[in-house]
């Protein structure tokens, strides 16, 4: 009876085994991008858990590209035509700190990112006025882009 039950457990260990070893992690930084190669099969799936963390994009079947949105910890799934999962993985999105200063006005954040010239930049936790004004310019610094 054991002998019955280890040979009806041993898919299964092994399915578990293989997907455990395809689990893995991804750090990139904010408004950055980096390359995925996607090395046992041909990606025709692939899901971002969060769009708003990170986003991607699909180069061919070999090669996906990450783009760190905002700070925080999402997840990416690629899967192969038949949905044979090649790729299981967190994507930890980061932020340079070596080039963020905030200055703290009264209690407000103010977030700026000083690589090399100091910029207003978008930050979680930073004044309301502020944080709108700079989403609300980069809003509008995007659709002067997308008419181009």
């Amino acid at each position: 009876m054991r002998k019955a039950i280890s040979t009806l457990l041993l898919p299964i260990v092994l399915l578990s085994a293989s997907t455990a070893a395809a689990a893995q992690q991804v750090v990139v930084e904010a408004n950055k991008s980096i390359g995925v190669p996607i090395r046992n099969g041909e990606a025709a799936s692939v899901v971002i858990g969060n769009p708003n963390i990170a986003d991607v994009a699909v180069h061919n079947e070999h090669l996906v590209f990450i783009t760190g949105r905002t700070f925080g910890t999402t997840n990416l799934l690629v899967y192969d035509v038949s949905g044979r999962q090649l790729f299981s993985g967190d994507v930890v999105v980061s932020t340079n700190n070596q080039s963020i200063l905030v200055v703290n006005r009264a209690g407000e954040n103010h977030t700026f990112d000083c690589a090399p010239n100091c910029k207003s930049v978008l930050a979680i936790g930073d004044d309301r006025t502020y944080f709108e004004r700079n989403f609300e310019q980069t809003e509008n610094l995007q659709s002067l882009n997308a008419a181009d």
